[in-house]
C-alpha cells in the first residue's frame, strides 16, 4: 500500500479547510451538492466522450495503483533470468519447460515459452517488443483519462460558478440574498481547480511513472530471454540485467 498517497490527499484536504477556517469562513459552506454534481458530472462526461468504453473502464480500474501500486520485483526477475541461464546451460532449453506453469505473468510466461521452443534470438524479440509496444500504448491512454479530467475540472468549475451566478442574478430583488449566493456559485470554482490539481492530474502522473515500472519489467524480461537464447554467459546476462534497477531508484 502507498501510504504517502493516503497523506498526500489528507495533507492537501486540510490545509484547504485550515486555511478556510483561519480566514473566518464555515467549512460547511464549501459542502454544495449541486456544485460537485456539475463539476464530477461534467467531467466524467467530458472523459467518457473522448474515450473508448474499454479505455475508460481500465482507467478507472487503474486509480487503485495510485494507493496499492503493483509490485514489480526486478531483483526476483533477475535471479530468475540468472537461474534459467544457468539451467540451459546445463540441461539445455527444453529443461525450463518446468517453469512455465509457475510464472503467474502473462507475458513471462510467453516469452519463457518462446524460448523453450527454440525461437531465434531476434524473432523472440520482435514478437515480445511489439507485444509490449502495444500494452503500454494501451495502458497509457487508459491513464490519460485522468489527466484530461485534470484539464476539463476546472472548467466546468467556471460553468458552475457561472449557472450560480444566474441564479444570483435572477433573484436580484432581494439584496440579502446575494452575498450567500455569489458565495456558493464560487464553490464550483473551488472544486474543478481542487480536483484538478490535488487529485486528477497528479493520479496521471503517477500513473504514467507506474506504466513505466511495467514496461521496465518487461523489457527486463525481453533481454534476459534474448540473451539465454543467444548462449550468452549468465554472469554477463546478469551484469546487463543490473542496469533496469537504476529506474526504480
Amino acid at each position: 500500500m502507498d501510504k504517502i498517497s493516503f497523506v498526500a490527499i489528507l495533507g492537501g484536504l486540510t490545509a484547504i479547510l485550515a486555511g478556510q477556517a483561519l480566514e473566518g469562513g464555515h467549512i460547511a459552506s464549501l459542502i454544495q451538492v449541486t456544485a460537485f454534481l456539475i463539476v464530477i458530472g461534467g467531467t466524467a462526461s467530458a472523459v467518457m466522450l473522448q474515450s473508448t468504453p474499454r479505455q475508460f473502464m481500465t482507467g478507472l480500474l487503474m486509480s487503485k495503483w495510485v494507493f496499492m501500486p503493483p509490485n514489480f520485483e526486478f531483483e526476483k526477475q533477475i535471479r530468475d533470468i540468472v537461474g534459467w541461464s544457468n539451467t540451459s546451460r546445463r540441461s539445455g532449453l527444453l529443461a525450463l519447460e518446468g517453469y512455465l506453469n509457475a510464472q503467474h505473468d502473462p507475458f513471462t510466461k510467453k516469452a519463457l515459452q518462446l524460448l523453450v521452443d527454440g525461437g531465434e534470438p531476434q524473432m523472440i524479440r520482435d514478437v515480445l517488443e511489439v507485444e509490449l509496444e502495444a500494452h503500454e500504448h494501451s495502458r497509457k491512454l487508459a491513464a490519460k483519462i485522468w489527466e484530461s479530467a485534470g484539464g476539463y475540472s476546472p472548467t466546468m468549475g467556471i460553468l458552475g460558478a457561472v449557472l450560480g451566478l444566474i441564479h444570483v442574478m435572477e433573484n436580484l430583488s432581494d439584496p440579502s440574498k446575494l452575498g450567500g449566493g455569489i458565495a456558493v456559485a464560487f464553490v464550483a470554482t473551488v472544486y474543478g481547480v481542487g480536483a484538478a490539481n490535488l487529485l486528477f492530474l497528479p493520479m496521471a502522473q503517477k500513473l504514467k511513472h507506474l506504466i513505466t515500472l511495467e514496461s521496465t519489467a518487461r523489457e527486463l524480461v525481453i533481454e534476459g530471454i534474448v540473451a539465454i537464447a543467444s548462449g550468452e554467459n549468465p554472469r554477463q546476462i546478469e551484469a546487463r540485467l543490473r542496469g533496469f534497477q537504476a529506474i526504480t531508484d
